[in-house]
């Protein structure tokens, strides 16, 4: 499972929204080995008076927050940060100075998903990568 928040300015969000949402899930399916149809995210737009950070980072700066089970290897957590960095950068021409990840992790056992616990679900894809 993966959770995606992105928040951003919301004129910059309106105008990336498509285009950051297919860069982001494609780097979740080349990193993570992730499933086409397991898509979850949500665009948080903030007005400007909300959403404060260092001018440097410029009008279209985006914090893109991924929660996910554990499991995945460091290796793959590295894969999915570069990934997601090219993949913003290409199809929306953000900069990476322009973005920041965070992923967290936590045992399945924490999730609620479907009516069940995680943990006592068939996910049909591989969280071990």
């Amino acid at each position: 499972m993966a959770q995606v928040l992105i928040y951003g300015r919301r004129d910059s969000l309106d105008t990336h929204r498509t285009a950051l949402s297919a860069a982001i899930h494609e780097a979740i399916m080349v990193a993570l080995s992730y499933p086409p149809e397991k898509k979850f995210q949500r665009f948080v737009g903030l007005d400007d008076e909300d959403f404060i950070y260092p001018e440097d980072r410029g009008p279209d700066y985006t914090v893109i927050e991924i929660s996910l089970f554990e499991g995945r290897s460091v290796q793959a957590r590295r894969a999915l940060i570069a990934e997601l960095f090219a993949r913003v950068e290409t199809a929306t021409g953000i900069p990476p100075h322009s973005v920041e990840i965070t992923l967290t992790e936590t045992p399945k056992v924490n999730w609620g998903i479907r009516g069940a616990n995680a943990a006592d679900l068939a996910l049909g894809y591989r969280v071990d990568v």
